[in-house]
């Protein structure tokens, strides 16, 4: 039977979103509390419902969406390679994962890169490379090597994420826990000099924006007083870019507003425009060279669809000047948000088109309140930690389109003030 026959076969009879959102509560794991809405298209910065209501995404699946719904050039591409060859393991050579190697290294200038699928993989990765560097090149006795991480990280929902978490949520009843993970608090310098004075710790990871915590931003010279740290400690300095990365703050990668060029770059999310999973490591031979054949992979890294479609994602972004568009609609932003001068939003924070706003705690209004009567108004984003309401719309959004969307952000916000 064909897809489109099953799914026909079992759409039948749901009539409503309530019908989707009960069949999806009957058959499929908890792991989520979605806004009560039922997507069935998009297209640039729109997405609409079953009932063919319009709204304006601002989240785009988590930044996976920089380059727009449904981007026609990422689905012609796609359609073109998936015609041709979509998997062969890395059993064997393929046509399109070599050109797509020399592309990303060139584009953002490091030696080799590891293809993955998930962002998720792409932590673990860097982490076994990190790992591997520090017992081959600098020394570290065996199975002593630490990471250091940043409270209030998130990465991922495996158990080696989850091993460097401090919320709750991710690891309660997990257990037990990876080793070698130690966390300092995020944006101070002096604990992470303390944390770097021992000699067994081999990286430090880092999202230069912190994202599920609610688009943390910190100090302007955090990241680059961090990475000065690290080179002295003979440290690596991972940044965690799979959020922050591919134009989301106004640059290619975020770290590039601090002058920083990691030692390890970790990408996905917008690395395939949301068509689909793929995940990338980047970093110089004397890092990477240190896996050999057998001691690491994946039977999806590196599949000719994915690359193809990488390729594509990423041109579309230099192409299409999307760093300068977020950088410039991000100002925009922030600044109208602000001049609202509204008393229960305690702060207007980000960069580029990663935005959030922090509510009072005790305000009568909830961040997921908000988020349902933005809902209402046609706009889709999601809040965080119950008082933090994340802003991030596919960087193709024009100023004409922010201004609109803006007008509806403000009116919600505004009543809720009262």
């Amino acid at each position: 039977m064909a897809s489109q026959d099953l799914l026909t076969k079992n759409s039948a009879g749901l009539k409503t979103p309530e019908d989707y959102m009960e069949l999806e509560s009957q058959k499929g794991c908890h792991n989520y509390h979605p806004l009560p809405v039922v997507l069935e298209k998009g297209e640039g910065v729109f997405v609409w419902d079953v009932n063919g209501n319009r709204y304006f995404d601002f989240l785009s699946a988590y930044s996976a969406v920089n380059q727009g719904h449904c981007h026609p050039r990422l689905v012609k591409v796609m359609h073109e390679q998936a015609q041709k060859l979509t998997l062969t393991s890395r059993a064997f050579y393929n046509n399109v994962l070599a050109p797509y190697e020399k592309y990303i290294t060139e584009l953002f200038g490091y030696d080799k890169v590891l293809p993955m699928n998930s962002g998720v993989e792409g932590g673990e990765s860097a982490i076994k490379l990190c790992r591997k560097w520090g017992y081959l090149k600098k020394g570290i006795p065996e199975n002593k090597a630490k990471i250091i991480f940043a409270e209030g990280n998130f990465w991922g929902r495996t158990l080696a994420a989850v091993s460097s978490s401090t919320d709750p949520e991710s690891y309660k009843n997990f257990g037990p826990f990876m080793s070698g993970f130690e966390n300092v608090p995020y944006n101070d310098i002096s604990a992470l000099a303390k944390a770097l004075e021992d000699p067994n710790v081999a990286g430090f990871y880092i999202e230069p924006i912190q994202g599920e915590a609610g688009v943390y931003v910190p100090d302007d010279d955090y990241l680059s007083k961090a990475f000065d740290m690290c080179k002295k400690a003979n440290v690596l300095f991972i940044a965690d870019e799979i959020q922050t990365g591919l134009g989301r703050t106004g640059k290619m990668v975020c770290c590039e507003h601090s002058g920083v060029r990691p030692d390890i770059l970790i990408l996905g999310k917008a690395l395939s425009g949301g068509m689909m999973p793929i995940s990338a490591i980047l970093c110089d031979d004397y890092i990477m060279n240190n896996i050999k054949p057998g001691q690491h992979g994946s039977t999806y890294g590196g599949n000719p669809l994915a690359c193809r479609v990488a390729m594509e994602a990423l041109q579309i972004l230099v192409d299409e000047n999307l760093c300068a568009n977020s950088l410039e609609l991000g100002e925009v932003f922030r600044s109208t948000l602000r001049n609202l001068n509204l008393p229960f939003v305690k702060i207007v924070r980000g960069k580029g088109l990663m935005n959030g706003i922090v509510i009072c705690d005790q305000h009568k209004v909830t961040a997921w309140e908000i988020c349902m009567r933005l809902k209402a108004e046609g706009i889709l984003a999601k809040p965080t930690h119950d008082h933090i309401i994340r802003f991030a719309p596919p960087l193709v959004m024009t100023r004409a389109q922010l201004d609109e969307a803006l007008v509806s952000i403000c009116k919600v916000l505004s009543a809720a003030q009262n």
